[in-house]
């Protein structure tokens, strides 16, 4: 933890601090960014499959993920990308962006997954990140191609946004890994 504590400093500043409320969420992302694949086992993680991080708001998940990169082969690291901007991107260059984001060859990471809104193109609407995650999940099952995400939303919450085959697809997609539900706001 001292590591992952100093690298964050160094990115984020001197005011940043892991707390010890999250040594359980930090221990296993670290445990998969090194493939430890006893540890792994033993809390059923899967060192194959991407990471859906979820917790409350401002709880740390997406400064997380961007440090775990420091425990992982460059070969395995990913793009953070907000979700949102993902679905605003499509909103001016349409398909073409969920085209870019089916190739096995990035990892990406989708920061505050949910909170997109449904976007159109020449007046067709299209749930871009469900769409996105159905041709993420082709890419798993084809080319063994990971896909991380973080959000603050549950799994029925996430079923109501993109539908029940998503969130099956999602299950075989991602390990969850969760921060407990009253996990603090470290904005406030």
């Amino acid at each position: 933890m001292a590591f992952l504590e100093k690298m964050g400093k160094t990115r984020y500043g001197d005011q940043f601090r892991l707390h010890q409320e999250e040594k359980s969420v930090i221990s296993k992302l670290r445990m998969y960014a090194i493939r430890d694949e006893e540890n792994c086992q033993k809390h059923k993680i899967d060192p194959d499959k991407g990471i859906l991080l979820t917790g409350p708001v401002g709880c740390g998940k997406t400064t997380l993920m961007n440090l775990i990169k420091y425990f992982m082969p460059a070969e395995h690291g990913h793009v953070i990308k907000p979700a949102r901007e993902v679905a605003f991107e499509f909103n001016i260059h349409g398909h073409q962006i969920i085209q870019r984001h089916a190739t096995p060859k990035t990892t990406f990471c989708y920061d505050d997954l949910g909170v997109e809104p449904i976007m159109k193109h020449y007046g067709n609407d299209c749930n871009v990140m469900a769409e996105i995650l159905l041709s993420r999940y082709d890419l798993f099952i084809s080319h063994k191609t990971k896909t991380h995400a973080t959000t603050n939303l549950n799994a029925s919450e996430l079923e109501k946004l993109y539908g029940n085959r998503v969130r099956s697809r999602m299950r075989e997609l991602f390990n969850l890994i969760a921060f407990d539900r009253d996990a603090k706001d470290k904005r406030k």
